[in-house]
């Protein structure tokens, strides 16, 4: 399989904000592939693991604890959805999925299991550093108690003063929400490529015993009105068949 190749040493320039010494696991049974992500990575000032099939990913997954995981989609023994139907079983170990299949559905089904992101081979290196790199500042954001912030495009979430912005035409706008639109764009904004079926969306999202799956679609339709009237359009998008995901400028 060809890779994009260019200089290691360029892909530093994306380290900025980056958790440092971070943990990566590369689950990808092609050693060339794994060795130049092994390479790009380590420059970036991260540290990596390899597993050479699923199940060694998810031994070294359990062992280890990595803090992101690039997951190959067809590996011996396990394949990629098989091991991220697992990982997302044990927590919520970001995964971005390294996929040579070229095709929505295939993307879609990652996302729908559970992964942060997708990269489609044959890709450039720097490329995979940089979706790394985003993916470990989101997460560490939403995850870290230090942190209050999560800007995702125009959108801006301040999760300790409970405020939600965006910026139309240069001007900050708040939003005015109710605790359930705001816990909504919330969830979404901390993963926004990812598809969240209803059922998620109820658990991260809607008050105890608030259950129906039709009433998820109630508050994104009011959340999407009041950014219709701003101008804002498409957020949150619908997956048909699926759920949601943020859709707006990632």
């Amino acid at each position: 399989m060809t890779i994009r190749s260019e200089d290691p040493k360029t892909s530093a320039r994306f380290n900025k904000g980056a958790t440092p010494q971070a943990l990566i696991l590369i689950a990808e049974d092609q050693i060339e592939i794994a060795d130049i992500l092994v390479a790009y990575l380590q420059r970036s000032g991260l540290k990596t693991v390899h597993a050479v099939d699923g199940q060694d990913a998810l031994a070294k997954h359990h062992s280890l604890k990595p803090d992101l995981v690039l997951l190959d989609v067809q590996m011996p023994k396990m394949d990629g959805w098989q091991v991220l139907a697992e990982i997302r079983h044990r927590g919520n170990t970001p995964v971005i999925m390294l996929t040579a299949l070229d095709q929505d559905i295939d993307k879609l089904t990652g996302l729908r299991i559970g992964a942060d992101d997708y990269v489609v081979k044959p890709f450039n290196p720097a490329e995979v550093v940089a979706r790394v790199l985003a993916v470990l500042r989101r997460t560490t954001a939403a995850g870290n108690g230090g942190e209050r912030l999560i800007r995702i495009g125009k959108f801006q979430v301040d999760l300790e003063g409970h405020q939600a912005t965006v910026e139309v035409q240069g001007q900050l706008k708040v939003l005015d929400l109710t605790l359930t639109e705001f816990k909504i764009l919330t969830t979404l904004m901390r993963a926004p490529k990812r598809v969240f079926s209803r059922a998620e969306l109820i658990v991260a999202s809607l008050p105890e015993g608030d259950t129906l799956e039709r009433t998820v679609d109630s508050h994104v339709s009011k959340l999407r009105r009041k950014l219709d009237t701003l101008g804002v359009q498409n957020v949150p998008e619908s997956v048909r068949g699926v759920g949601y995901r943020f859709g707006g400028d990632v």
